[in-house]
């Protein structure tokens, strides 16, 4: 099994590459290539437009005029150095919008793209502010030594948006959860929405006190970055195993028709869930094949037992693999199916009755 599901990996590995060399081998078609919305054009055409007027500007400067450089050449100095950082500021926020709208949007995976233009802003901002310290101070070695004092002090002063600050970075270099995925930390359970550089928003599902069902609750969950360093994260879609086990369960008497019960339940189970199982499983064995607990019996197809209900009842139970996103909705079908089929024998079934539950 292990060897067929390799031989299915590579199969979806070459494919993968005959698109990609296809792709680059192949003239890209104009739709298909990121291009400059009409914003971004007139976003770029300010930056020049600024960018010209502030060279000009230096460009003035450079002359005596009615004798006033001569007079104030400190002035004029600092002037030229805010100039010339004013300059900067523009060039590097035109090459940032170049990058994004060229760079980052030829990028498919829109979690990729995300995470780094939430690095790329985080650059901008740090080079900004060096630069504008750098035209005011006009010293390199004071304008390096000032910024690492300010940090010192920043960092004493507000310990905990420095540590969410660290969070974030675990976040992006270990990847415990990224946006889109279905996780619980703490008492908090959700989608991911948004990851800043200070917290964590979820769009909170099946939790709180409004719902017992996996239905967004309508409310959102935010929580500083820094929780994930020391709180345990349960993703649910996890990307190698996007998959979680869920259950049916129905109480029926002792003397019931178990059996029969039993091949009801497996074979509407399986008519719902069975083929799309079979492959997670398949991926599941082959990662399980790499722990210490490759020994462990995980069967391919839905499987029932009974355990004993202490209200004097059996509880008949079917368990299967279903997406964590879509459990709420198949464990809904399944029940009105299984019920219908069970229905047609209640001598054979033996639910309890109404007047003993």
């Amino acid at each position: 099994m292990a060897n067929e599901l390799r031989t299915e990996v590579e199969q979806v590995k070459k494919q993968e590459d005959v698109k990609r060399a296809l792709k680059q081998a192949s003239p890209v078609a104009p739709q298909d290539q990121p291009k400059a919305e009409t914003k971004d054009k007139l976003v770029l055409t300010t930056h020049v437009i600024v960018l010209l007027v502030l060279a000009a500007l230096r460009y003035v400067l450079q002359f005596s005029l009615f004798g006033f450089a001569a007079k104030h050449p400190t002035l004029i100095d600092r002037i030229q150095n805010i100039d010339l950082g004013a300059m900067a500021i523009v060039l590097l926020l035109a090459v940032a919008k170049v990058g994004d709208v060229y760079l980052l949007g030829r990028i498919d995976s829109p979690v990729s793209r995300y995470n780094l233009r939430r690095v790329a802003k985080l650059m901008l901002g740090l080079l900004m502010i060096f630069i504008v310290v750098s035209a005011v101070i006009q010293n390199w070695y004071t304008t390096v030594a000032a910024i690492s004092l300010f940090s010192i002090i920043l960092g004493l002063a507000v310990q905990t948006p420095v540590t969410s600050f660290l969070g974030w970075i675990y976040i992006l270099v270990r990847s415990p959860y990224r946006v889109g995925d279905r996780i619980k930390i703490g008492e908090a359970t959700g989608d991911v929405i948004d990851v800043s550089y200070l917290d964590t928003t979820l769009w909170e599902f099946g939790g709180g006190d409004l719902l017992s069902t996996d239905h967004p609750t309508g409310r959102i969950i935010k929580f500083p970055n820094s929780k994930v360093l020391g709180s345990t994260v349960y993703n649910y879609t996890w990307p190698l195993f996007p998959y979680v086990w869920n259950e049916v369960k129905f109480s029926v008497a002792y003397n019931a028709d178990l059996q029969f019960i039993a091949d009801t339940m497996q074979r509407i189970a399986a008519e719902e869930v069975g083929e799309s199982m079979m492959k997670q499983i398949r991926v599941y064995r082959e990662l399980l094949a790499q722990t210490p607990v490759n020994s462990l019996e995980v069967r391919e197809y839905p499987s029932v037992l009974f355990r004993v209900n202490a209200n004097t009842w059996l509880d008949a139970i079917v368990r299967y693999l279903v997406h964590p996103k879509e459990a709420g909705r198949v464990k809904t079908r399944l029940i009105k199916k299984l019920l219908t089929e069970l229905n047609k024998a209640p001598d054979r079934v033996m639910f309890p009755k109404a007047d003993a539950r």
